[in-house]
C-alpha cells in the first residue's frame, strides 16, 4: 500500500494554553497529508475542481494517543484506507520523530458536482484517478 508522509513544523499558533497541538488542528494537517498523498498519484486538486466537481468530507474520525508540542517536528502518514469507486476513505498517523504515534483517524469522501452535490462515480468519470487509487491500494 503506498504510504505518503509530510512533514509538520508545529507552530506556535497551532497549541493551546497546555502548550500542546489543539485537536481541530490535527484534521488540518489531515488536509495537508491528503493534499499531498493525491499529488503523489500525479494530480492536484485545483485541476480537478476545475473540472466542475469538489471531494466533501463526508465523514471523520480522530483518536488522539500522545499529544504533540509546540517546537516538535512531526509526520502525517497517509493512504487510501478504502476504495469502492465512489467513496474514498484516507488513513492518517501522525508521528513524533521517534515514530510513535501521536493522532490516528480516517476521513471519508465523495466525489460531487459542484454546481448540485451529486455524486459523481470516480471510476467513470475519472478513470485514471481509479486507476491510481486501485494500485495505490496495492502490496508495495
Amino acid at each position: 500500500m503506498k504510504v505518503i508522509e509530510t512533514p509538520i513544523q508545529v507552530r506556535y499558533q497551532e497549541t493551546d494554553m497546555m502548550g500542546v497541538v489543539y485537536h481541530a488542528n490535527y484534521l488540518v494537517w489531515f488536509e495537508l497529508g491528503r493534499t499531498a498523498f493525491i499529488e503523489g498519484l500525479g494530480f492536484k486538486y485545483a485541476e480537478i475542481e476545475n473540472r466542475g466537481v469538489v471531494s466533501p468530507v463526508i465523514d471523520a474520525t480522530i483518536s488522539f494517543k500522545n499529544p504533540v508540542r509546540y517546537g516538535e517536528d512531526a509526520r502525517v502518514r497517509t493512504w487510501v484506507e478504502e476504495y469502492d469507486g465512489l467513496r474514498v476513505t484516507y488513513g492518517y498517523e501522525v508521528v513524533h520523530k521517534d515514530n510513535e504515534v501521536a493522532v490516528s483517524g480516517q476521513t471519508k469522501h465523495v466525489i460531487v458536482k459542484k454546481d448540485n452535490f451529486r455524486p459523481v462515480s470516480i471510476r467513470r468519470s475519472f478513470p485514471e484517478w481509479h486507476e491510481a487509487y486501485v494500485q495505490a491500494m496495492e502490496p508495495q
